[in-house]
C-alpha cells in the first residue's frame, strides 16, 4: 500500500533537513551578531566623555551672598550660596500668580542656602548675569528675561525656569553634578 502522507515516506530525511536548517540559520545570527557588535559598541561614549559626565566640586569657599560658576558638561553652573534675605524673598513668591513657571523655592533646591542651576537662558540660550535684573536673581540682556532669587522666569521672553542640573551633596562642602 502506497504511503498517504508524503512525509513518512521520506522517513528521518525530513527531520535531519530541519535540524540543519535550523543549526545553520542560528550559525548565520551568530556570525551576523559578532560582525555588528564593533559598529554597535563605537556608539559608545568615550572615556573622556564620561569623565565630564560628573564633577564634584567644593563648596566650602563659596561665602554667604557670593555665587561661583563652575562647568560641567561644557555648560555653566550658577552655585549661589544664598542669604537669609534671598531665601525669604523667593519663599514669598512660591505663590504668586505672575509666574510664568511656576514652581516652589522647596522644589528647586535640596538645601535652602544652597541653589545649583544650569546657567544658560531658556529662550535662545544666553547667558544671564548673576545680581541683575529685577528681581536679584539673574538677567539675560540679550532678550530681556529676568529670574529672580530661585532661578524662576519673572518677565521677558523666556518660557521656563533656570533648569537644575541632577546633583546631590556627598558632604556639608562638597557637591557632585551628574
Amino acid at each position: 500500500m502506497a504511503a498517504t502522507n508524503p512525509d513518512e515516506s521520506k522517513g528521518e530525511g525530513v527531520e535531519r533537513r530541519d535540524f540543519l536548517t535550523i543549526a545553520t540559520t542560528a550559525f548565520a545570527g551568530v556570525g551576523i551578531a559578532g560582525a555588528a557588535w564593533p559598529f554597535i559598541d563605537q556608539m559608545n561614549p568615550s572615556a573622556d566623555v564620561l569623565a565630564l559626565s560628573s564633577a564634584e566640586i567644593d563648596i566650602s569657599g563659596i561665602p554667604v551672598g557670593q555665587e561661583i560658576t563652575a562647568t560641567w558638561r561644557g555648560k555653566p553652573i550658577f552655585i549661589r550660596h544664598r542669604t537669609e534675605e534671598e531665601i525669604a524673598k523667593a519663599r514669598a513668591d512660591d505663590n504668586n500668580p505672575d509666574l510664568i513657571d511656576p514652581e516652589t523655592d522647596a522644589a528647586r533646591v535640596q538645601r535652602p542656602e544652597w541653589l545649583i542651576v544650569i546657567g544658560i537662558c531658556t529662550h535662545l540660550g544666553c547667558i544671564p548675569l548673576r545680581y541683575q535684573g529685577d528681581y536679584g536673581g539673574w538677567f539675560c540682556p540679550c532678550h530681556g528675561s529676568h529670574y529672580d532669587t530661585a532661578a524662576r522666569i519673572r518677565k521677558g521672553p523666556a518660557p521656563k525656569n533656570l533648569y537644575l542640573p541632577p546633583y546631590k551633596f556627598l558632604s556639608d562642602t562638597l557637591i557632585k553634578i551628574g
